[in-house]
C-alpha cells in the first residue's frame, strides 16, 4: 500500500461527490447513524485548509475533517471514512494520527474531542489519548449538535436534551496529559453500547 497522507487542497475537491457517498454507504452497510455531509461543505473544509486526505495513485482512499467550535477552544475531528478497497489495512488509525496531529498545530491548546458509535474509532482515540466522557464535557455550541440532524438517531439525541446519546463522547484535553491512561476495554464500551440502545430506544 502506498499511500500519501495529506492535507487536502482545492485540487482534490473532485473527490468530494465520492467522499461523501463512501460515507453514506459505509453507514447503510454498519445499520448506524452518521450525520451527512454535502459535497460543498467537504470542498469548504478542504478551502480552509481543514481537512486530511489519503490517496493512493490518483484514487480516493481516505478522508477526514477538522472542525473548531467556541473561538477554537473545542475541536472536532469528523468525518473519518476508508474506501472499501482500503480498509483492513490500519489506514484509518494513520489518517486519525495525522489529523490528531494536525488539529494540535493549527488549534494549540484546543479539546480535541468527537462523538462515534464504532468501536474501532473508540480504540484509535483512546490509543492517541482520549477518555470517555459526557456530553457536558463537550461544546456547548449548539451549531455543532444541529450537525447531527442528518443522523438516524437525532431524535433520541433531542429527547434526551443532548445530554446522551448512542454515540460516545471522547475527549483530548491537552492540560491533562499527566493523567492516569485509561485502557482501552473493547467489553466493557461493547456491553456499554448495549445498555445505551436499550435504554435510549424506550
Amino acid at each position: 500500500m502506498n499511500v500519501t497522507i495529506c492535507i487536502a487542497q482545492k485540487e482534490h475537491y473532485k473527490f468530494a461527490q465520492e467522499i461523501c457517498d463512501t460515507m453514506e454507504a459505509s453507514a447503510l452497510l454498519r445499520g448506524t447513524g452518521i450525520a451527512k455531509r454535502s459535497p460543498e461543505y467537504i470542498q469548504k473544509k478542504m478551502e480552509n485548509n481543514d481537512a486530511i486526505i489519503a490517496l493512493e495513485n490518483g484514487k480516493f482512499a481516505g478522508f477526514c475533517y477538522i472542525e473548531s467550535w467556541e473561538h477554537g477552544q473545542f475541536v472536532a475531528n469528523s468525518g473519518l471514512i476508508v474506501h472499501p478497497d482500503f480498509r483492513h489495512l490500519g489506514l484509518a488509525k494513520k489518517i486519525k494520527k495525522k489529523v490528531f496531529e494536525y488539529s494540535q498545530e493549527k488549534y494549540p491548546g484546543a479539546k480535541i474531542f468527537g462523538i462515534t458509535t464504532g468501536l474501532a474509532v473508540m480504540k484509535i482515540n483512546s490509543d492517541l489519548g482520549y477518555k470517555p466522557v459526557p456530553f457536558s464535557e463537550l461544546t456547548t455550541d449548539p451549531t455543532f449538535w444541529a450537525g447531527c440532524k442528518g443522523c438516524t438517531n437525532y431524535d433520541i439525541l433531542e429527547r434526551k436534551e443532548f445530554k446522551m446519546c448512542l454515540c460516545t463522547g471522547m475527549l483530548y484535553d491537552p492540560e491533562n496529559k499527566k493523567t492516569e491512561e485509561v485502557k482501552f476495554n473493547k467489553k466493557v464500551l461493547t456491553r456499554l453500547k448495549q445498555i445505551k440502545q436499550t435504554f435510549l430506544k424506550k
